[in-house]
């Protein structure tokens, strides 16, 4: 068998499951993949070769081996979810190094299902920011290593993204699933509320973070969901014409919109228009208070997980992030903020099915020392690129990134797709619609050299 590093999870399951491929060979070809591009990404904080190997030996000898949906396929799990055996470093060195002695809970999932765990990827510290780099490792967009991945699961969006594993396991609490995703070309799904097992850090961020895939195709993606979910994600009832809304408003007042972002969300909905759909431009009613709302709720989020932790030895961004954080945990701990937020926005999903907008506002910024540089100098930079991800952690609305169009440079660029609650089948049904009519490069061109790095 050859040449199975870069095929999807689906292909990979069912030539395990068919036995044209054993486990063992697809995992060992993913690690040489992983051994020779790594260094250039700098997706991994952590890879398991010889626990891999004996892993994947494991799933090969199953007796259920022909049903396992996952059968085989390498997976990479972001270094804020714990993975038996291994230390939890939240990318600081303010974690201790202990390893773990049990899976969480959606890792557990992905080995019963028949995935194997090739490593730990790279977060920013405590997972706060929406480049990944620090003390632990920095990762770049295998699209445009000038470039950072995004964050927080900046290395599991690499790793994909790269070919090094066909998907990876990720938490999205302010959009760290959607902007590294929309950053490298993969899709992503931040499911709403309760759908899937959160447990990420101490309260999910007050019920913001969830856990989703990053996947290359819109099949993979839902393969890695379903894994995932506690129960059947609840199909769409009607498969006529969706109403849907396209908006190119940014949610964060004053943050401008770039020309490739605003083009892909221009073409996208004329896509969906040609598909059948109903779309029509409308903004949804985005409060402006939105950006001090999104701004005490992600501090205070940080204030929590920074609990415990020895304060010397976090860097100077973080320390400042939490103590700002630390007067606002009462105030957005009763939920009051986010609940108004929710009543406001809802009723808009009333009209629409779905909400189109850009996924992003412009490229991610430069890859480099962002852990070394001032705490309003990084605030600023994630707010100026992201401002399309927050409300829906707010709200706990499923919100997906999708790969659609490319920058100036050639690296990919992407749209956002929003639904009301309970509608992730249906985000993925218009997903798989748009991968149809305008699909996308899956992998990036590391080993014939790649884009330049230039343009907007």
């Amino acid at each position: 068998m050859t040449d199975r590093a870069g095929r999807t999870a689906v292909e990979i399951a069912a030539a395990v499951r068919e036995k044209r491929a054993t486990p063992r060979e697809v995992v060992a070809e993913h690690l040489a993949r992983i051994e020779r591009l790594d260094g250039r990404v700098g997706a991994f904080r952590a890879v398991r070769a010889e626990a891999a190997l004996a892993e994947a030996e494991e799933v090969g000898a199953r007796g259920d081996l022909g049903e396992l949906p996952l059968a085989g396929v390498p997976v990479a799990v972001k270094d804020n979810l714990a993975v038996r055996g291994e230390s939890t470093r939240v990318g600081s060195a303010a974690t201790p190094h202990t390893p773990a002695d049990a899976d969480h809970v959606t890792v557990a999932r992905l080995r019963a299902a028949g995935a194997v765990v090739v490593g730990v990827t790279n977060v920013p510290e405590l997972c706060v920011f929406g480049t990944t780099e620090g003390v632990l490792g920095t990762a770049r967009n295998p699209w445009d290593p000038t470039r950072s991945a995004g964050g927080s699961s900046g290395g599991s969006a690499a790793a994909v993204a790269a070919g090094m594993v066909p998907l990876a396991l990720g938490n999205d609490g302010m959009g760290s699933l959607r902007i590294p995703a929309a950053n490298c070309g993969l899709v992503t799904l931040k499911p709403g509320r309760g759908v899937v097992p959160a447990g990420i850090g101490e309260g999910d961020w007050f019920g913001m973070s969830e856990n989703g895939p990053l996947a290359t195709t819109v099949a993979d993606a839902r393969l890695m969901l379903t894994v995932l979910a506690d129960g059947p994600l609840p199909e769409r009832e009607d498969s006529g014409a969706l109403r849907v809304a396209a908006s190119l408003r940014s949610p964060l007042a004053g943050v401008p919109l770039s020309r490739p972002y605003a083009r892909a969300l221009r073409e996208a909905a004329g896509v969906l228009m040609k598909a059948g759909h109903q779309v029509r431009r409308a903004d949804p009613p985005y409060p402006a208070s939105l950006g001090v709302t999104a701004l005490t709720h992600w501090t205070a989020g940080t204030s929590v997980d920074a609990r415990g932790l020895d304060r010397r030895l976090l860097t100077r961004r973080t320390r400042v992030h939490a103590a700002l954080g630390r007067r606002f945990v009462a105030r957005v701990a009763d939920g009051a903020d986010r609940e108004r937020l929710r009543e406001r926005l809802e009723p808009f999903f009333a009209e629409y099915d779905v909400l189109l907008t850009p996924a992003l506002a412009r490229r991610s910024p430069g890859a480099g020392p962002w852990h070394e540089r001032g705490w309003l100098r990084n605030v600023v930079a994630n707010s100026a690129y992201s401002p399309f991800t927050p409300p829906w952690n707010l709200t706990g609305l499923p919100a997906m990134s999708v790969p659609f169009g490319t920058l100036d440079s050639g690296a990919p660029c992407a749209v956002q797709l929003v639904g009301r609650p309970g509608s992730e089948a249906t985000l993925l049904e218009l997903a798989e619609r748009i991968e149809a009519l305008r699909p996308w490069r899956r992998t990036a061109p590391l080993d014939r050299g790649g884009p330049t790095g230039r343009g907007a």
